[in-house]
């Protein structure tokens, strides 16, 4: 997969990494991959939730060594 853009959003408690996120998938423009990585489990209903009520794209979501990887592509 092809990542346009990395969020670090490693040690961020909720809600900051979506606050991060938003902001950020908006200075992206549409088509464009997004890598968001965190530390928070609470990413893994939040992202997904965030992508349906905003029409972003989840693409996919990976845990390596205690960090989330999540895949977003912008409408």
């Amino acid at each position: 997969m092809q990542v346009d853009q990395t969020l670090d959003c490693k040690g961020l408690s909720c809600p900051m990494p979506i606050i991060k996120l938003s902001k950020t998938v908006k200075g992206m423009n549409s088509g464009e991959v997004l890598e968001m990585m965190g530390t928070d489990p609470g990413s893994k209903t939040d992202v997904p939730a965030w992508c349906e009520k905003t029409g972003n794209i989840f693409l996919e979501a990976k845990e390596e060594d205690d960090c989330f990887k999540f895949y977003i592509k912008k409408k």
